[in-house]
């Protein structure tokens, strides 16, 4: 972690040499594309010479026949034929822009097509223009950050942290572009727990995917955690990401990593879904939270509307200004008939917004009854870069294991109560989360990873899911106890007698009267078990002896869904007595005049 924090800060530096030609909000058009070349420069550089060595005896070839020979002397999925890499390019300082060209165009298709995503010629032009003259200075920084040392995980922090700078100087949201390695983490753990043993067979292929990837976080330490249970094991991973320099960075570690660049597509998976005719063993994704989809809203409609459940969007759409639910339905079209399970990020509104008949609720309702969701676990505030917000892991299973069929498990990880006791000094630590020594933007906790520790952070969250039992931090509920009916009561229309307003001798509504019920699917005995209700029930022992002339709009009755987190883990906390309250102010007061004589004397 120190190397990843040394490199950031020491990539960060360059940007010194950017100021006064560069606006701060433009940064990142080259440290970033140049962070991605020395990162391939060094990687590249214990083969190059064998490479260029090879070059003379498969020019002949034709151009994929030659990639193929130059890839493996390189040892890698791509290479660098040109004769120049940073150490020669710093060489001829007045050449620096036609060999820095030279060597970007000496990269094989599927490096140089990464390359053309960041428009670095551009930059090239503006650095080397006389007026500026920094293009050399520039190079020659990065020649001297030696990168061959980082590993996949701790370049993807140093990619991360470089972008998350780079969002805070331009005004962007940081937290579009990545998740916190820790949250990462707990949703793998989570993912492949009940997997382990078909993870660990010789020879095993599965794939992941990742519809909004950005750098690649998620699908590196999915791809780690399958390869350090099974070196033997294959996790092939996919992905989209809509942000050209985080798609270009997440495109280059797949091929440093021997994974096909290709799996990885450009743009949005809401108008043009890149990997269409794919399904999926594992999906991961932490969407925008309360993305606008107004720019998406024409394709899909018309995907709503003309395909309905044969589409991705056949369950319902959500309101404009949130487009959480449109991932998770996209997600869910690609699960795999024999099993797929997904894990994504939302904050709290796809939870409950939207009443009954709205389009989230319609979305619940469908994954719901489909019995699909698995699980939901509450995450502590302050974790994310961007938001101070509550944030809650999903968990989709279409093959549930026989005792999570029909049920939903809810797992309080937001560690409030922990924290309470901690000011109480009831307890030493509180077992969800940390207190950061130094926030980095809203970001003030983190939950610890303790390797093969299960009293805290990641794996003891881990354990309460694992464990599918119930306690303080766990409830586990049928999946009708998250469902009920909203229903119309109306009540009779008066005249100025005061007598009933009758239509073809059936009483006539007073829309100024009118209201509406929640009914729960299932009723809680005061000492019992959940027992089912029906809505006349229901009506008689709630509605009825308050308003006898009361009735039921039948046809305006709809089903809805929705899961009010907080409730289910609220304790009632009996007020303090009042003898307790007079014996705390008189002690108030007597300090008070003890304080006064103090003064006085």
């Amino acid at each position: 972690m120190n190397s990843f924090k040394e490199k950031a800060d020491k990539i960060w530096e360059v940007a010194n040499l950017l100021r006064g030609d560069y606006k701060r909000s433009d940064y990142g058009k080259v440290i970033l594309p140049m962070t991605v070349l020395r990162r391939l420069d060094c990687v590249l550089a214990p083969n190059k010479q064998k490479v260029l060595d090879t070059l003379p005896k498969v020019e002949t070839s034709g151009e994929i026949a030659k990639d193929k020979v130059l890839n493996v002397v390189a040892g890698f999925n791509f290479h660098n034929r040109s004769q120049f890499d940073f150490n020669k390019i710093i060489a001829d300082p007045n050449n620096v822009a036609a060999n820095l060209r030279n060597y970007i165009n000496g990269f094989s298709t599927s490096a140089r097509e990464i390359i053309e995503y960041f428009n670095f010629d551009d930059q090239i032009d503006r650095m080397d223009d006389p007026k500026a003259d920094i293009l050399y200075r520039v190079v020659k920084a990065f020649q001297e950050i030696d990168l061959i040392d980082m590993g996949s995980m701790e370049m993807g922090y140093v990619f991360e942290d470089l972008i998350r700078r780079f969002a805070e100087q331009s005004n962007e949201t940081a937290g579009e572009h990545f998740t916190p390695r820790e949250v990462i983490k707990l949703m793998v753990n989570i993912l492949f727990n009940d997997d382990s043993d078909m993870l660990t067979k010789e020879g095993i292929v599965k794939t992941l995917y990742d519809p909004a990837c950005g750098t690649g976080g998620m699908l590196s330490i999915g791809e780690q955690y399958v390869k350090e249970l099974n070196p033997k094991a294959e996790l092939k991973v996919f992905g989209q990401e809509i942000n050209p320099e985080s798609y270009a960075i997440c495109k280059s570690d797949m091929l440093i990593k021997g994974q096909n660049p290709k799996n990885i597509k450009f743009g949005n998976s809401f108008t043009i879904d890149g990997l269409e005719d794919e399904k999926f063993d594992y999906m991961l994704s932490n969407p925008p939270f309360g993305v606008n989809w107004k720019k998406a809203q024409k394709i899909i409609k018309t995907e709503h509307e003309k395909k309905g459940m044969n589409g991705r969007f056949g369950a319902g759409l959500p309101r404009i200004n949130d487009g959480s639910l449109l991932f998770l339905q996209h997600m869910i079209s690609k699960m795999k008939p024999t099993g797929t399970r997904i894990a994504v990020v939302f904050n709290g509104s796809p939870l409950f917004s939207g009443a009954a008949g709205s389009g989230e609720s319609e979305i619940r309702k469908w994954i719901i009854e489909n019995d699909w969701l698995e699980a939901i676990i509450g995450l502590p505030d302050q974790l994310f870069y961007n938001t101070g917000i509550s944030t809650y892991i999903w968990i989709i299973n279409n093959k549930k294991t026989a005792q999570r069929k029909g049920k939903i498990q809810l797992i309080n990880a937001t560690g409030a109560k922990e924290e309470a006791l901690m000011a109480k000094g009831s307890i030493a630590f509180n077992r969800f989360w940390k207190k950061m020594d130094k926030s980095l933007g809203n970001k003030r906790k983190e939950i610890l990873d303790l390797e093969n520790r299960t009293t805290r952070g990641i794996g003891f969250i881990s354990e309460l899911y694992g464990n599918f039992k119930e306690n303080e931090f766990s409830k586990i509920f049928p999946n009708d106890y998250f469902a009920y009916w909203r229903i119309t009561v109306e009540q009779p229309l008066k005249d100025v007698n005061g007598k009933v307003v009758k239509t073809k001798g059936k009483p006539k509504a007073d829309p100024k009267l009118r209201d509406y019920e929640n009914i729960p699917f299932l009723r809680k005995e005061k000492y019992g078990p959940l027992k089912a209700q029906t809505i006349k029930e229901y009506f008689q022992r709630e509605v009825k002896p308050h308003l006898p002339e009361a009735w039921i709009d039948e046809k305006k009755t709809k089903v809805g869904y929705e899961i009010n987190f907080t409730k289910y883990f609220y304790e009632f906390k009996p007020l303090r007595s009042l003898a307790a309250i007079r014996a705390d102010i008189e002690a108030l007061e007597s300090s008070s005049l003890e304080k006064q004589k103090t003064i006085l004397d």
